[in-house]
């Protein structure tokens, strides 16, 4: 049986823990509500440039022809992948990392023999750090510090570098998927992967058939050449910034409930180790008093 010595130095030192987690719990949930309150209210302007953008691509793109924008063709030849994997730069936020890492891997292990080269570009040095570990993944830009101050200004900075690259004459790029956390309640965060580019109008507000011109157009000035280059560098960033205000929101909800459950757990032990205490101590007095009537009837 432990010594009631060591067992007390124990339940301090688990007290001591759980002061520090039920801190981080608080401190996370600050956190979690302006990041979610930010996240909730960027919603909004994104599915609006989604919608304007697959209303103006029902009626630019042709079944026979050729898109009027390269973001948009959907016919160039998928060699060259490049996957943006959005992870936490600290730990301590339970499933979060592992369940986006594991995502990955399954990506690339699916798509390893469908695309002739796929890299890792990765925001969080959680997953930089995963993937560095992993020699036979080709790893892409790793761009740092993006969650230490979020703003706009870094979700342009990574929009202009894959458009840059996409765009490019040598075509090194063919393809750009995004993996991140959705928010979806304190609780609950969704794993979900998105193609970036070529850009795609969801499926809902496709037209019936290919080709086919929408009822009503609008008048585009000066041409709808010049909207859709100023309209798709737009959102594609305001996607990237989405994701990235999604994913700081699932990151402080993830540590908040496993500060949460840390504090329970910790709760949980130092009842079980007062007990253990308890019976130790009442294990020693009742020793004491067997020796004590022992030598009593010895004498």
């Amino acid at each position: 049986m432990a010594n009631l010595k060591d067992i007390r130095k124990r339940i301090s030192s688990v007290r001591n823990t759980q002061q520090i987690t039920k801190a981080m719990k608080m401190v996370a949930a600050a956190k979690m509500r302006r990041a979610q309150d930010a996240a909730i209210r960027a919603r909004p302007y994104a599915e609006g440039i989604e919608r304007m953008l697959a209303e103006v691509m029902a009626r630019s793109i042709d079944a026979d022809a050729s898109p009027i924008h390269p973001l948009l063709e959907t016919r160039r030849p998928v060699r060259h992948v490049k996957l943006l994997v959005m992870t936490s730069d600290r730990g301590l936020c339970g499933g979060f990392n592992s369940n986006i890492l594991r995502r990955a891997g399954r990506f690339l292990y699916e798509n390893e023999e469908v695309y002739e080269n796929i890299t890792v570009a990765t925001a969080g040095r959680k997953g930089r750090d995963y993937f560095r570990r992993r020699p036979t993944v080709k790893q892409g830009t790793h761009h740092a510090g993006v969650f230490e101050e979020l703003r706009y200004e870094k979700a342009e900075r990574i929009s202009e570098d894959l458009r840059r690259r996409y765009l490019s004459p040598e075509h090194d790029l063919d393809a750009v998927f995004i993996l991140y956390n959705h928010f979806v309640s304190a609780v609950t965060q969704n794993v979900t992967l998105r193609q970036l580019l070529p850009v795609e109008p969801p499926s809902e507000q496709r037209p019936e058939r290919p080709g086919k011109p929408a009822a009503v157009d609008f008048r585009y000035e000066p041409d709808q050449a010049a909207v859709l280059d100023a309209l798709l560098p737009t959102y594609l960033t305001t996607q990237i910034w989405r994701a990235l205000m999604e994913s700081l929101a699932s990151e402080h909800a993830a540590r908040m409930t496993a500060m949460d459950s840390a504090t329970r757990n910790a709760g949980d032990m130092i009842d079980s180790l007062t007990l253990l205490a308890n019976r130790t101590r009442q294990a020693a007095i009742t020793t004491e008093l067997v020796e004590i009537v022992a030598g009593a009837e010895a004498l």
